[in-house]
């Protein structure tokens, strides 16, 4: 027994990803796969060049889709872990939204300084991921149902708090400045985004906390018998999830001045779209953040794109509805060939 502890971990921790094995076998059709996001991405920049080149091929445009969707990719990166260790965190866009509202409301009706304020938020942002973390892995609560609760929760706790009005004044404007400077031109949130995305690439790719959540996710009976707490594992990943969620929620509220009642809740489905797109791209069948970014600025490049050619707002809606479809039929694909 010692023999088999010591000695499968190093398998978790490596020999295991399906997308290095084999890898020589499926030849070009796995790196057609891999980037095949890439190749559409640039299509679309190709396609409305064509049709708006005065406005969508723009530096404007440019800084534009990078600014806007720092924050869906923000939110799309919270659910890499959680994805990865095999549970959901459908309350993710509530836990944004409840951040949002308390950094502006402690600031705006207690007149609490901003830093206090966002350490609160954060703080905040802790106790729903912990208090997930409790009824998914403490009382055993299926991920998808606790998740979901916890967000209809969370969006009844932002109307009380609010009471339904949005939050406008009385914010300091030394807290807008944290979301409103520009670093070469480049909004700072997409920096922020960014740093985040180095953090999240460094802890899955280098450290064995990253990939002890896949083995974990992908088969937690032996990873647990290989002597990986699971149950601790999955734990941590909805608190991650919430505390990045927590973050997004006052890096957004910083960058409009303002905190709405069921703006986290917009952010739901793109931040999913994001993820479990970004699972079809560069290491097919995992969850990544190169994968993820690709996937977010893909679907925000066909939106503006379609935007400036004159289409109405519904589009977006469908846009990332069908990006998730279209993930979740990948996945699908992906599993039934690896059982084949």
């Amino acid at each position: 027994m010692s023999a088999t502890t010591s000695e499968t971990p190093k398998t978790l921790s490596g020999g295991g990803d399906p997308s290095r094995s084999g890898r020589s076998s499926r030849g070009v059709a796995h790196y057609v796969e891999a980037w095949s996001g890439l190749g559409v991405w640039i299509g679309i920049v190709i396609l409305f060049g064509i049709i708006e080149p005065s406005t969508f091929l723009t530096m404007t445009n440019l800084r534009s889709v990078l600014s806007n969707d720092a924050i869906t990719a923000m939110m799309a990166m919270a659910l890499i872990l959680p994805l990865a260790a095999g549970v959901y965190d459908l309350s993710v866009g509530g836990t944004m939204g409840m951040t949002m509202m308390l950094v502006a409301w402690l600031q705006s009706s207690h007149h609490l300084g901003f830093v206090y304020a966002i350490i609160l938020s954060l703080v905040a942002a802790l106790i729903i991921g912990s208090v997930n973390a409790f009824v998914v892995v403490g009382l055993g609560v299926d991920s998808f149902i606790a998740t979901l609760g916890m967000g209809s929760v969370l969006d009844g706790l932002i109307l009380w708090i609010s009471g339904g009005n949005n939050i406008i004044l009385g914010i300091s404007p030394k807290f807008l400045d944290i979301a409103g400077a520009q670093i070469f031109t480049i909004a700072i949130p997409v920096l922020y985004m960014l740093i985040l995305a180095v953090i999240l690439w460094y802890v899955i790719q280098y450290r064995q906390f990253g990939r002890y959540m896949f083995a974990t996710g992908s088969n937690p009976d032996a990873a647990r018998l290989a002597g990986v707490r699971t149950d601790r594992l999955r734990a941590m990943s909805l608190i991650i999830c919430a505390f990045i969620a927590g973050i997004a929620g006052i890096v957004f509220c910083a960058k409009i001045g303002s905190a709405a009642p069921g703006v986290g809740d917009t952010y739901l489905l793109p931040a999913f779209a994001g993820a479990l797109l970004g699972a079809t791209q560069v290491r097919p069948g995992r969850v990544n953040v190169l994968g993820t970014l690709i996937a977010v600025y893909l679907l925000a490049t066909g939106i503006q794109g379609l935007e400036l050619a004159g289409a109405q707002v519904w589009v977006q809606d469908v846009f990332y509805g069908g990006g998730l479809i279209i993930a979740v039929a990948f996945a699908a694909r992906a599993a039934r060939r690896r059982r084949d």
